[in-house]
């Protein structure tokens, strides 16, 4: 049986073994189990009840998972998206008015679209679009982007009026226990103990609880409670809200932060072919577009591949099996979710700033003395982070990168979907920015 499992995982290619699966997806859990309780603080925001949607997050995890790490055997996670939540209910629910089951609707619809794209190859197509040099400065922006994160959740960078961003407070109880943190799994890593990543996060956790900084105040919780938003989608409404422009940006943030995941992910574990392409791009987007139509039928906003992924990669994950534990663990967390609430953000915040850095390297594969790879390559890597959207990042570099080609008169060599794509995208930014 095992030995089976280890052929359809393909271990003896991959360079891999279930010790090191599973520490990688212990790993990735751990670093993203914060949307079990952020996603439901965000969309209870609406109205939707906070343990329901606590247990249509785990679900919505849970699936998402197994899908890619079974059909697509990649070892990415899944779960309901920051933003697109943030989405959901500052701007359709509570911006526009729309109640939340029809936004679920909304939700739903697009994820029938995207199997209905993926069936019929556009999203193949327009993955195979984006110009190859373009990949390597997705991972070095990603990898700034989580980095980022991982100082803002520290502390140890701070929202500044006058500079936008400035030092925290370097004695703060949090601050210090995440610097205690970067400091314990940067000489893990050195030292090079296998699953340094989880170990640092553990023993972060311990330390902060030890001295006090951690504090665990778990709300009360059942899994009977995601009856109050299991099936309370309203389709009918949806449409007739005629919710078209939000069934849109559900579907462009989600292709785009997708493609930007995988590719980063793709990268940094090895996983692309000898011709620089996705192996099963079809099922991994299937997988995705599934875990989506499922989420929004258990009660959550869209469904992503999380980038916190690249921590499990960083952890030797190469296969579906570290997809799959992950999936497991958030099996776990339905049934004793205020348990992972433990877990703080300063012990994870080093484990994200650590993944950054070493996403940096990738940024070698560029070539920086011809204009049109560095241009587009520099707007992308920073424009993910300073705009906090790897969908924006990946819009800036794909139509700076049509538009300088067309200049050098190589314009007769681009497909036309790029054209068209690269259109869409600047019609996008003109529409974000009317206001």
């Amino acid at each position: 049986m095992l030995t089976s499992l280890e052929r359809y995982f393909e271990f003896a290619r991959l360079e891999t073994n279930w010790r090191t699966e599973i520490l990688a997806g212990c790993t990735t859990f751990v670093t993203m189990a914060y949307i079990i309780f952020v996603n439901p603080s965000i969309l209870s925001e609406t109205g939707m009840p906070f343990a329901a949607v606590t247990a249509a997050t785990c679900l919505a995890s849970a699936l998402g998972c197994f899908l890619m790490g079974a059909i697509a055997r990649y070892p990415v996670a899944l779960a309901p998206g920051m933003g697109l939540n943030a989405y959901f209910t500052f701007v359709v629910v509570k911006g526009l008015g729309v109640p939340w089951p029809a936004a679920l609707g909304a939700v739903f619809i697009s994820g029938i679209l995207f199997l209905v794209l993926t069936a019929a190859g556009v999203r193949q197509m327009i993955v195979e679009a984006i110009p190859r040099e373009l990949y390597a400065s997705v991972a070095v922006g990603i990898g700034l982007f989580i980095a980022f994160v991982g100082f803002r959740n520290a502390g140890i960078v701070v929202a500044d009026p006058a500079t936008l961003v400035g030092l925290g407070n370097l004695r703060a109880p949090g601050t210090l226990l995440a610097l205690f943190g970067l400091l314990l799994t940067g000489a893990l890593m050195i030292w090079r103990v296998r699953g340094a990543m989880l170990l640092g996060v553990v023993g972060t956790t311990l330390t902060g609880m030890l001295t006090g900084v951690v504090k665990w105040s778990p709300q009360p919780y059942s899994v009977t409670a995601i009856s109050g938003t299991f099936l309370k989608l309203d389709i009918s409404a949806a449409l007739k809200f005629g919710l078209l422009e939000i069934v849109f940006v559900f579907l462009f943030v989600d292709l785009f932060d997708n493609i930007g995941t995988l590719v980063a992910v793709g990268k940094r574990a090895g996983l692309f072919d000898a011709d620089g392409k996705i192996p099963r791009l079809n099922r991994i987007l299937t997988s995705d577009a599934l875990a989506t139509t499922a989420g929004s039928l258990l009660g959550t906003s869209t469904v992503v591949s999380y980038i916190e992924s690249a921590a499990g990669v960083v952890a030797g994950g190469r296969s579906g099996v570290t997809a799959i534990v992950t999936g497991l663990l958030f099996v776990v967390a339905l049934f004793v979710a205020p348990v992972a609430g433990v877990i703080p953000v300063q012990a994870t915040a080093p484990a994200l700033i650590l993944v950054g850095a070493l996403m940096l390297a990738h940024a070698a594969e560029i070539e920086w003395s011809d204009p049109l790879q560095s241009i587009p390559a520099f707007l992308t890597m920073t424009a993910i982070p300073l705009t906090f959207s790897i969908a924006n990042g990946l819009a800036f570099g794909f139509v700076s990168s049509t538009l300088l080609r067309a200049a050098a008169g190589k314009w007769r060599s681009i497909h036309w979907l790029v054209y068209v794509l690269a259109a869409l995208c600047i019609a996008r930014f003109v529409y974000l920015g009317r206001g």
